[in-house]
């Protein structure tokens, strides 16, 4: 399974488990999130979402190959529905970090709650560098975390960063020991889920209301589409599988 699921304690844990492409994400890997997600909003045996890959990388970013062959960015694709459930999901998010971050693998981060990362991993987002343009809604996510400089280093000029400075720019909660951040991101789920059930959703709800996220997420996936088929980016894929 790309995807391993299990539940304990009130934590469901959602295990990226494609390591022979560096846990990077396909049609069916969005599609087990997306009913993984869709389930335990409505699972009262679920109180927290423990989002994670291995210690040796956490994602790096889309399947290529396979995001190009998964047809028209419209509500009904796999990777948009994702979007959108992470967006509007009621309980806590917690992710641990390691290794690669790039991408949807930094972006979906700004939807988590909690995020424990080591100090080695690499972050970024190369979305300009392919043709491209911020998705996710980390257009506006990004900028109200860090601050517009900061998050333009990251968007516009596809820097990338590594756990330290993750933590100092507040993108993670907290660094932690490669071999120890897989149980360590557990233990915090595991508090946060025996935690009053109502108060800590309804906490999360009122930091989240009167956001724009997902009215983003739709305008970033129109110019996306439009890039997605533009001169700048067609190029660079054809680089890309030319290897």
């Amino acid at each position: 399974m790309s995807i391993k699921v299990s539940t304990e304690d009130g934590v469901l844990s959602l295990t990226l488990n494609r390591p022979d492409k560096k846990n990077a994400l396909n049609k069916q890997m969005y599609q087990q999130l997306v009913q993984q997600l869709q389930q335990a909003a409505q699972d009262d045996a679920v109180n927290v979402v423990l989002l994670q890959g291995s210690a040796e990388c956490f994602s790096s970013g889309n399947d290529l190959a396979d995001f190009l062959q998964s047809g028209e960015l419209n509500d009904t694709h796999p990777t948009v529905m994702f979007l959108y459930e992470m967006a509007k999901f009621p309980k806590p998010v917690v992710a641990a970090v390691a290794g690669l971050a790039i991408g949807i693998g930094t972006t979906v981060l700004l939807h988590c709650d909690l995020v424990y990362s080591t100090a080695d991993c690499r972050f970024q987002l190369p979305f300009t560098q392919l043709g491209l343009c911020p998705e996710a809604g980390s257009s506006l996510l990004l900028p109200l975390l860090i601050g517009h400089q900061r998050a333009s280093s990251l968007l516009l000029l596809s820097e990338a960063i590594d756990g330290n400075e993750a933590w100092r720019i507040g993108l993670v909660n907290q660094l932690v020991a490669k071999e120890e951040v897989l149980e360590f991101a557990l233990n915090k789920a595991r508090k946060l889920a025996a935690l009053p059930t109502d108060a800590v959703q309804s906490s999360k709800k009122l930091m989240k209301t009167g956001s724009a996220v997902q009215q983003t997420i739709a305008l970033e996936l129109v110019d996306f589409s439009r890039l997605l088929q533009g001169p700048d980016c067609q190029r660079v894929i054809q680089q890309f599988f030319r290897g």
